[in-house]
């Protein structure tokens, strides 16, 4: 269960991330609304995870969610450069994710 709330709390990290751009340095006052409703939501299931999983792991897989992700819609949604070298970047980080995970007593 600690794994589908780490999950969870990830994508929250993508969701508040993308709000942070799309609030404009919170000038916008819906996005920043979402923004910070996503970061608590985020935080919070995060330190649920954190109960069983060990912080590294928590972290890093958190933190891996949210970079992976907000590249995707950065590269998708906002038109950012993908390039090879940022592709592989991504690549990297999902390894990573995949080794803690693998890594992991829980």
């Amino acid at each position: 269960m600690a794994w589908i709330v780490l999950f969870v709390a990830g994508l929250l990290e993508v969701v508040w991330a993308f709000g942070m751009k799309q609030s404009q340095g919170f000038t916008r006052l819906n996005w920043s609304i979402l923004t910070l409703a996503a970061m608590i939501a985020s935080f919070a299931l995060l330190s649920i995870a954190m109960r069983s999983l060990p912080l590294g792991t928590a972290y890093t897989v958190w933190v891996g969610i949210g970079a992976v992700g907000a590249f995707g819609l950065g590269v998708f949604v906002l038109g950012e450069p993908m390039g090879a070298t940022r592709l592989l970047a991504v690549v990297l980080i999902v390894a990573g994710i995949v080794l803690m995970k693998l890594s992991s007593p829980e």
